[in-house]
């Protein structure tokens, strides 16, 4: 066969491919010509082929089939089959691949060969793809070569150690003491940084490790000292800085080894003096150092945010997020460049000033952070919109130094953003507002207007509706004292409304939102008549659920007007709760299947059981949908008196309930064990059990003796949930039926020692 052609060659001639089609066949067609000598065992070019085979496998092509032969040319006595070899090896091969089992003895018998350069390269290759396995058969070699007086070899050793020690770390104290002069070698471009990254890893691996070498802490602190103070080293000079891999590896084992003040005088014009200040911030931070050496770091960050390298800036700005909570005045410092940086063109270092603006904001700077934040909102991409949002939100309801500033800081967020807003935006701001009585006037003359403005924004449109169905009597009467009142009766408002339902910007749920408010204004507005025909109309609506609502509303018209009245006062203050039920699912716009209504504005007459069933089972849902929608928005709880649970034999048990907060659905209740007799009663049990589809949690007892005389009682806290309950309307100031469902559903037993008697059951 003719002599294949040099690496070089292929690759001048791959370069001559026009398209990637003409470079595939190329390499098809060399491939083929290696697997022929492959196969004829050409001793001769078998190091150029696996050469331009590892050429071909940085280009992405498959060149598995050249496993064995580097095997091959690894077991060669020649230095550059050697070479080629071990290359070959640490590309094509893995941990994963049992192949590379079959090199242990090569590796094992060139660690022990007499020239250097053949033990470099078994050490390279170790370290980069030894398994386990191999690491535990080769470490002694490793651990001989760490001790020789050859710094080419210790370098390499160094490395390779630190690659068995990640591999098998319980072989760490076998290189314990070759690590011990380490750190004396004066030569430390090849010595002292790969005896630091050795160290390091120790340290990071092991606690006795760690108390071990913090005796080395003045050995490095010395090292950093001659590395700053020493004159200009052609050898390991980067950019006017004296080897600055050293530093930054030597201030990261400073971190890791204890408490220590570390400071530095580089200069900050190159990134390589960068990268060491970078470190030395992180080793000040990881140490939990005094207040005066964190601001020093943070100053550091803060000098960073202006620097023309987006890179810098962005690391800066991640460390320095990090940081805010724990340093919060010193990072308030640096407050206007950091929203400095909302202007920036590159996207990652835009949100992370948009994340750390928000963590900066507080009581005393909310005006002037939210006015940076609003308008970086209104000119941000969409792929900000959301976050921003929400953040403002988070922020304003924390800080809001007043409420009309509340308000007008989250209706500037919908009228700019309101398509991006998360969904539960639309019950916060509603209750935002029912909250702010005084208020009323104001929020909805200003929602009003923005609806004649602008109708895209849904979550706009939906509280603007809301708000009207709720006080649009105000906005008719002109009552608002904040601003001059408009000029408007109740039919320009009913045609804005009524706008809504026919526009097709408008969602499904915007349209519930519009024919509610509709129906609210039939008890405030005089133009009863326009209301009901336009309810009636959407009575045969395409939309099920718009239907469902005309349909069920013209029954109230019809049969039940005696209490449209009071079905349709203004909503109460709410308070908001922390979680949803576990019966409650979140839909858009906050819609949910359970429905929440104020039991208050019930009517207090009996009504007949048609009128009952047709409340609970249509009008609940239907007519109250605004209610709904506030998935997160609750009335406040009825008060359930206390009651007694059991009195006889002198032992008396009463129940007090409360609702868990946060989570209104879970009823706790409280035990209190009072013993009238003339002795205590000891060793006082008491058990519950409940249905299996309630959740009970049995808290432990105050004590389990029960004093005499009435001197003292015993209290237990139980928790019960009823996740699958069904809410009811009651009377006020009584139970609802869940409450007593799970009252009724507790069995109870009680065990005690009267005086000296034996155990024995006192009540079940």
């Amino acid at each position: 066969m003719p002599a294949p052609i040099r690496l070089r060659e292929l690759i001048r001639t791959i370069r001559t491919a026009r398209t990637q089609a003409e470079e595939r066949e190329m390499i098809q067609k060399e491939c083929a010509a290696i697997r022929s000598s492959f196969r004829e065992e050409d001793n001769t070019y078998r190091c150029r082929n696996v050469a331009k085979l590892l050429y071909m496998h940085m280009l992405g092509y498959p060149a598995h089939f050249g496993q064995l032969e580097c095997l091959k040319l690894i077991a060669s006595q020649k230095f550059t089959d050697k070479r080629i070899g071990y290359l070959g090896a640490m590309l094509l091969l893995d941990e994963r691949q049992d192949v590379h089992l079959l090199m242990t003895n090569c590796i094992k018998n060139d660690l022990n060969h007499s020239t250097q350069y053949v033990q470099g390269l078994a050490l390279c290759t170790l370290g980069c793809m030894g398994s386990s396995e191999m690491c535990r058969d080769l470490a002694g070699e490793v651990e001989k070569l760490l001790k020789t007086s050859n710094s080419y070899l210790r370098k390499k050793a160094a490395l390779c150690a630190v690659h068995v020690i990640r591999k098998v770390p319980e072989l760490m104290e076998m290189f314990l003491p070759a690590t011990k002069n380490l750190l004396s070698e004066k030569n430390h471009g090849e010595i002292l940084h790969t005896s630091v990254v050795l160290l390091t890893e120790m340290c990071e691996r092991s606690p006795d490790m760690l108390s071990h070498f913090r005796k080395l802490v003045p050995q490095l602190v010395r090292i950093l000292k001659n590395l700053i103070m020493s004159g200009y080293s052609p050898e390991h000079d980067v950019s006017g800085i004296s080897d600055p891999f050293l530093q930054v590896k030597t201030h990261h084992l400073l971190s890791v080894l204890l408490d220590l003040k570390v400071a530095t005088n580089t200069e900050t014009s190159k990134n390589v003096g960068n990268a060491i200040l970078y470190e030395t911030v992180l080793t000040i931070m990881d140490i939990k150092s005094e207040s005066g050496l964190r601001v020093l770091a943070i100053n550091i960050l803060g000098r960073f945010l202006l620097n023309n390298d987006k890179n810098i800036r962005y690391v800066a700005l991640t460390s320095l997020l990090k940081t805010v909570q724990t340093d919060h005045n010193a990072v308030q410092r640096h407050r206007s460049t950091i929203v400095d940086c909302l202007k920036d063109l590159d996207v990652s270092i835009k949100r992370r000033a948009m994340e750390l603006s928000f963590a900066l904001v507080n009581g005393n700077n909310i005006r002037g952070m939210m006015k940076e934040l609003l308008y970086f909102l209104d000119s941000c991409d969409p792929d900000f919109k959301a976050d921003c949002a929400s953040g403002i939100f988070l922020a304003a309801e924390k800080y809001a130094p007043s409420k009309r500033w509340h308000i007008d800081t989250i209706m500037r967020v919908l009228t700019t953003a309101g398509s991006y807003v998360r969904d539960d935006s639309v019950p916060n701001l509603i209750q935002l507002i029912t909250n702010s009585v005084e208020m009323h006037a104001y929020t909805v003359q200003r929602l009003y207007k923005a609806l004649l403005d602008d109708i895209s924004q849904q979550p706009l449109v939906q509280v603007a509706s809301w708000c009207i169905g709720e006080y649009g009597d105000l906005l008719v009467s002109g009552q608002c004292e904040e601003e001059e009142p408009i000029q408007v009766n109740d039919l320009y408002v009913l045609d804005v409304l009524e706008g809504l339902l026919v526009s097709n910007l408008s969602t499904p749920v915007t349209r519930g939102y519009s024919l509610t408010a509709i129906m609210k204004l039939s008890t405030r507005f005089s133009s009863l008549n326009r209301i009901k025909k336009v309810v009636s109309i959407y009575g045969s609506s395409i939309d099920v659920e718009l239907q469902q609502r005309a349909v069920e509303y013209n029954a109230l018209f019809k049969k039940y007007d005696h209490m449209r009245p009071a079905l349709l006062e203004r909503m109460p203050i709410m308070e908001k709760t922390a979680t949803n039920g576990p019966s409650e699912t979140v839909q858009t716009n906050g819609e949910t299947d359970s429905t929440i209504l104020d039991t208050k504005h019930l009517p207090s007459i009996s009504q007949p059981a048609s009128q009952v069933g047709f409340l609970k089972h249509g009008f609940s849902i239907q007519t109250c949908a605004h209610f709904r929608h506030l998935n997160n928005i609750q009335p406040l709880n009825v008060i359930i008196p206390p009651m007694t649970a059991y009195n006889k034999n002198g032992l008396i048990i009463e129940f007090t309930f409360e609702r868990s907060n946060p989570n209104p659905n879970i009823a706790v209740i409280t035990i209190h064990a009072t013993n009238s007799t003339e002795a205590d009663m000891t060793e006082f049990v008491f058990q519950a059990a409940v249905p299996k589809t309630f959740q009970l949690q049995l808290l432990s007892p105050s004590s389990n003796v029960v004093p005499a005389f009435n001197q003292g009682s015993v209290t237990q806290v139980i928790r019960v949930l009823n996740p699958q309950k069904v809410r009811c309307y009651c009377e006020p100031r009584t139970h609802s039926a869940s409450d007593l469902q799970c009252i009724q559903a507790i069995n109870f037993y009680l065990s005690c020692v009267p005086g000296e008697s034996n155990p024995q059951p006192c009540a079940s």
